[in-house]
């Protein structure tokens, strides 16, 4: 297809932020994109989909309703699908549902045009062999590791003001749980995100972050040292960084020498 010619696309994520970014870098890689609808949940996705008919699904995979998995195996024979993450866990369920690719968020410009092209030599023909591409796809995004090494999350999407902000996990010292958010702080800020400790706890690698309090996680490596106060409450110091965090009598195992 030549990537000037006319094709519809559908982008379904349930962050605005993440949708209007989506949407920006496509208009940069496939000027001739027509972005006919956006979805804010899997069931929205599966609906919009049914009325727009799109030749192109952009699939984000945690959404409320029905997951991107889900609303997959609904929409796999009706149109192409790529999906756009954080988690990279789900590329093999991902491509056993139909994907034709599989990006991970952020989705860098280079990265979506490598997709777009595949899209555009794809549109009008039959969907390429899901085993074929599982084997060549994953090769390329894990360097030939196995698939069924663990993953884990490795971004963390907070907004702030009107925009999205993209934090690693390499750069959190620890999360902290504030009310209803969750508080993130690295050595040059924090910001608040409404994901919940739990959520993060099992989606981020246990060997780098321990939850030494029920309301808080620290990144292992971050942490300078452990002390006791007047009170003989171990408390973590953080490499660099002036606040102590307190460890509860259920986490004291972790610092067994103490």
């Amino acid at each position: 297809m030549n990537p000037q010619q006319r094709a519809t696309a559908l982008i379904a994520d349930d962050e605005d932020a993440m949708r209007a970014q989506l949407r920006t870098r496509l208009r940069d890689v496939w000027p001739a994109l027509e972005i006919v609808a956006e979805a804010a949940n899997g069931i929205e996705a599966v609906a919009l989909a049914g009325q727009h008919q799109p030749d192109i699904v952009f699939l984000d995979i945690r959404m409320p309703g029905l997951s991107g998995i889900e609303a997959a195996r609904m929409l796999f024979n009706r149109c192409h699908l790529v999906f756009v993450t954080a988690y990279d866990q789900y590329a093999i369920e991902a491509f056993e549902q139909g994907a034709l690719d599989y990006v991970l968020k952020p989705a860098g410009g280079e990265r979506l045009k490598t997709t777009c092209d595949r899209l555009q030599a794809r549109l009008g023909k039959q969907p390429a062999n899901i085993e074929q591409q599982l084997t060549a796809l994953l090769r390329g995004q894990h360097g030939g590791k196995a698939a069924s090494q663990p993953d884990y999350l490795r971004w963390i999407q907070a907004v702030v003001g009107n925009s999205l902000r993209m934090i690693s996990t390499r750069e959190v010292l620890f999360f902290q749980a504030d009310e209803k958010y969750t508080r993130v702080q690295t050595r040059q800020s924090e910001v608040l995100i409404r994901k919940t400790l739990k959520e993060l706890a099992d989606e981020l690698d246990p060997d780098e972050f321990w939850r030494i309090h029920r309301a808080t996680l620290v990144r292992v490596d971050a942490i300078e040292e452990v002390t006791r106060d007047l009170r003989g409450r171990q408390m973590v110091r953080v490499r660099n960084f002036p606040e102590l965090l307190e460890v509860s009598r259920g986490h004291a195992h972790l610092f067994q020498q103490m």
